[in-house]
């Protein structure tokens, strides 16, 4: 299933597709317009990526309001704020596993994280928070890739500091609240080898090199290292990569989100410390970047506005707003009195400081909770005998 948020370290397409239903962010997209694949994401310009030419190019279709219902009625709950409001937009093969699981049959999901940083951003979350809503409405196991090896060789940092960030983002990831009997969160540092390392292998004998550069468009001046890698993250579709957890089955399906990895025009950058709001950015911090860089749809005086109203196509506060505001008829209300002028840049702003002040600081309470004895419980290779309870 494919979001619009940060992207989640998974689901390249070599998976195979009875083994994986997903949207992967693994191919590669250049055109004149946009530049889309694992690495970068980037439109012509500062324009917007066209979500529709990605759905096209990458074979998926839309996540309609037919399946949308389909999914309260098979899981008896409100879908997420993100299915409502378009945020995860196209799936592959969705009907197929949802069909299997009409019948009774089992399903795990599989995301990940590449641990580049100690400050995450909203975005990043994104993957997790929706990840989190799927593993409580279908009540299934979750696997969770760190891609520290992946993240040493693209970001040149050592194979040490890659590890330590990877169980620093765990926190993160944890304070999310996910299920331990349901989830298994690994480091391929720590974990690849064995069942795992061979369906690598398998993987990587499917791929010729003219094939591999024409997914994710490697140059002649990139490192074997980074050739060899994306088998590493096609692996955890196949559930025999886990015996601890489906012994050598082959017969379950794997759920994968994830996104493309990019903000209103590109890719949200964590070394711009006010392109995004982090984690651990303070209530006079969020005001502050939302005030001053947060570019708004509203007009150059009050008159001009109370006119005309809000261009919502390009305000930021706004789409943040329909990422992170929950209720339906309090976001209708604003897109109503703020297209329209009754409603002012400042409110909306005011607004908006307030939805992500509570999210962030809910966050930072729930990673201060984490400890490192729970991140070796996450983490711990186990059997989880009640996954699908």
């Amino acid at each position: 299933m494919k979001g619009k948020g940060e992207a989640s370290a998974a689901g390249h397409p070599m998976a195979h597709k009875a083994a994986a239903d997903e949207l992967s962010a693994g191919q590669k997209l250049e055109e004149d317009d946009q530049v889309v694949n694992p690495w970068t994401v980037t439109a012509k310009e500062g324009g917007k990526i066209d979500y529709d030419k990605l759905i096209d190019k990458f074979g998926c279709q839309r996540l309609d309001e037919k399946l949308i219902d389909r999914i309260q009625r098979l899981t008896g709950r409100t879908p997420h704020v993100f299915l409502r409001r378009g945020v995860f937009f196209a799936h592959r093969d969705l009907n197929e596993i949802l069909d299997a699981y009409e019948k009774g049959e089992k399903f795990y999901l599989y995301t990940g994280r590449g641990p580049s940083s100690e400050a995450l951003h909203l975005g990043h979350l994104v993957p997790f928070m929706f990840t989190k809503y799927l593993q409580d409405a279908f009540k299934v196991p979750l696997v969770i890739q760190l891609t520290d090896d992946e993240k040493c060789m693209w970001k040149n940092i050592s194979v040490e500091e890659s590890q330590r960030l990877a169980r620093e983002n765990a926190k993160d990831i944890i304070a999310c609240g996910f299920d331990v009997t349901r989830t298994f969160i690994f480091s391929d540092f720590d974990y690849v080898g064995g069942e795992f390392y061979k369906n690598m292998v398998r993987i990587a004998k499917c791929v010729t090199y003219n094939k591999v550069v024409g997914i994710f468009g490697f140059s002649g001046e990139d490192h074997i290292g980074k050739i060899s890698f994306p088998p590493v993250q096609a692996a955890p579709s196949f559930p025999n990569s886990f015996p601890h957890l489906f012994k050598d089955r082959k017969d379950l399906r794997c759920l994968i989100p994830c996104a493309i990895d990019q903000g209103e025009s590109g890719k949200m950058s964590a070394s711009d410390p006010n392109s995004a709001i982090y984690v651990t950015d303070t209530r006079s911090s969020i005001k502050k970047k939302i005030n001053k860089y947060a570019f708004s749809g509203g007009q150059d005086s009050i008159e001009k506005h109370r006119e005309l109203g809000a261009n919502l196509e390009v305000d930021i506060p706004f789409k943040y707003l329909c990422f992170f505001l929950d209720d339906d008829e309090e976001l209708e209300d604003i897109r109503q009195k703020y297209g329209n002028g009754e409603m002012l840049t400042g409110e909306v702003k005011m607004k908006l400081t307030q939805v992500l002040t509570e999210i962030v600081e809910r966050h930072r309470v729930a990673r201060a909770a984490v400890t490192d004895e729970m991140v070796d419980a996450f983490m711990a290779v186990r059997p989880l005998p009640n996954m699908f309870d």
